[in-house]
């Protein structure tokens, strides 16, 4: 077997240090920080690599931790490009590899958890580990607001956020419906929607928002599920991290996905919804180090991937109560599959 032994540059600091790297002609931003075993993190739709500061602060004690903005994303390029999950596992196989990592656990939040699953399929050989947390791309149930924002026209009208004093009343009503909400998933979730918000006036931001959405969603729901080819996890370790009250991708797709995913290890943090690791970044952290402590890396094997594929799903390879069973097998019958 080749050795696949990751190198990786020295990196003490673990405060994240802002980085750029251009690559295929356009501009990469990321954030970098700590030494040790590479951990990516990747951030979910309209958000950025901040997202991460505190959990990558303290995981980069331990970790090489990397989380880029996505292309279209914080201060990544936002060219009229590809912005499907398969482009976007694309950009981070091609950031690794300038970066001299081979090897890596990889974090993905929302839609940063169907990129992750998306690398994992298509570059197996990177991947030591995945971790989703509040992943898209389970099946077709999301907030109704991202449902309408994929609507023709809908995300253009994102460009009345520039006329003045549009986005201080949005915010403003957000406060207070926080505070009418309170702890309820919609209560919890809106400060980080209307901090997403906040950075899409921007006319490229926009687009690009606009482009990445409808790549992901349309008005019935998500448009690809991932269970279809979750029994390729097979020898991958996984974990999976959800917020029980969360408003954007309900906890039910993670009961999916543990079913779906045979060995993976499931928790839920009952008083965070779409944001777990900001409700409680510690008890997120700790999660995860154990997990990566308690695994050993996958071992890409060739002649497995090419037996499992032969083989396809199988009925005894999904898990849990019955219910959940038939509902994963009732949710693949029922979604449209991942075109890659």
């Amino acid at each position: 077997m080749a050795d696949r032994t990751t190198k990786l540059r020295s990196v003490r600091e673990v405060t994240p240090n802002l980085k750029f790297q251009t690559i295929h002609g356009y501009r990469r931003a990321y954030r970098i920080a700590g030494s040790g075993p590479a951990v990516l993190l990747i951030h979910g739709i309209g958000d950025n690599s901040t997202t991460w500061h505190t959990v990558q602060t303290m995981l980069a004690r331990r970790f090489t931790v990397i989380a880029p903005d996505l292309l279209g994303h914080g201060q990544s390029d936002k060219p009229r490009a590809d912005y499907s999950v398969a482009a976007y596992a694309n950009g981070m196989r091609d950031l690794l590899s300038v970066l001299d990592i081979d090897r890596v656990t990889v974090v993905g939040h929302s839609l940063g958890g169907g990129v992750a699953m998306q690398f994992a399929y298509q570059f197996p050989q990177f991947v030591d580990r995945l971790v989703l947390v509040g992943a898209g791309g389970v099946t077709k149930d999301v907030n109704i607001a991202l449902r309408i924002a994929a609507l023709p026209g809908v995300s253009e009208s994102l460009a009345l956020l520039r006329v003045p004093l549009v986005l201080p009343a949005l915010q403003a009503i957000g406060r207070v419906g926080g505070t009418v909400f309170g702890s309820t998933g919609v209560g919890r979730d809106l400060p980080d929607m209307l901090r997403v918000l906040a950075d899409l006036p921007e006319p490229t931001a926009s687009s690009a928002f606009a482009r990445t959405l409808r790549a992901v969603v349309d008005w019935r729901g998500q448009v690809v599920t991932m269970l279809d080819r979750c029994y390729l996890t097979e020898s991958v370790p996984v974990q999976l991290i959800w917020g029980k009250q969360d408003s954007v991708i309900p906890v039910s797709h993670a009961h999916l996905a543990h079913a779906a995913m045979p060995g993976s290890e499931l928790h839920i943090f009952d008083k965070s919804g779409h944001f777990p690791f900001h409700d409680d970044p510690e008890r997120f952290v700790e999660l995860v180090e154990r997990f990566i402590n308690t695994t050993a890396p996958s071992v890409h094997d060739h002649e497995m991937l090419r037996a499992l594929l032969r083989t396809g799903i199988r009925e005894r390879t999904i898990t849990g109560p019955l219910d959940t069973r038939v509902a994963v097998l009732d949710a693949m019958g029922a979604d449209e599959r991942s075109a890659t």
